[in-house]
């Protein structure tokens, strides 16, 4: 059995003709050159790594691993790697320089593994997936983002989501567009797709 499968699972989701996806801990000495196969990638640009080592991609998640407010998780679809995700409480990161953060916020970045081959709505699954992961803790109130304005792609699956777009915010590192979604807004939109 390959010992990443061990891993606690957090989170799963089953989808018909598809599979189950499950969010599992991450698993440091295996999954940072999974992740370093995908940002090095033109599509993951937005994730800031492009030209990372797989050292430094190491580095930058025992970082992560190491820090109490930010924490990561990989996705899985029939127990292959296709997502990671990070959440982080938004107090203690240079988002709430630009918003008023309330307390049951969590802020969350999400990578998708490069596409193999098309599947119909695979990445609004994983999306979907991870709202539900984050909203299952009943002490999350609101998913906070803040995408790089010219992602294009992300701005879809957002808005699909019921990501109420705010205004746009200067980082550090990029120009970005800072979304909030509340539960009721996601329950409405996931209504929405069900309806159609």
């Amino acid at each position: 059995m390959n010992p990443i499968t061990k891993t606690k699972i957090l989170f799963s989701k089953s989808y018909e003709n598809f599979g189950e996806i499950q969010i599992r801990a991450f698993d440091l000495k295996n999954d940072h050159k999974t992740i370093h196969s995908w940002v090095n990638k033109p599509y993951a640009r937005y994730w800031g790594m492009q030209e990372f080592t797989v050292e430094q991609v190491e580095q930058e998640y025992r970082k992560i691993e190491n820090n109490e407010h930010h924490h990561v998780c990989m996705g899985t679809l029939n127990h292959v790697p296709i997502f990671l995700i990070e959440y982080y409480d938004p107090n203690q990161d240079s988002i709430a320089d630009h918003y008023k953060v309330l307390t049951g916020d969590v802020g969350m970045h999400i990578l998708v593994a490069p596409v193999e081959k098309k599947v119909s709505k695979f990445t609004w699954k994983v999306f979907a997936t991870t709202m539900d992961f984050l909203f299952k803790n009943p002490e999350v109130k609101r998913i906070v983002v803040e995408p790089d304005v010219a992602n294009e792609k992300i701005h879809v699956l957002n808005t699909k989501a019921g990501f109420v777009y705010q205004k746009e915010i200067q980082l550090s590192h990029k120009k970005a567009h800072l979304a909030i979604c509340t539960r009721k807004d996601y329950e409405d939109a996931i209504q929405n797709q069900n309806s159609h």
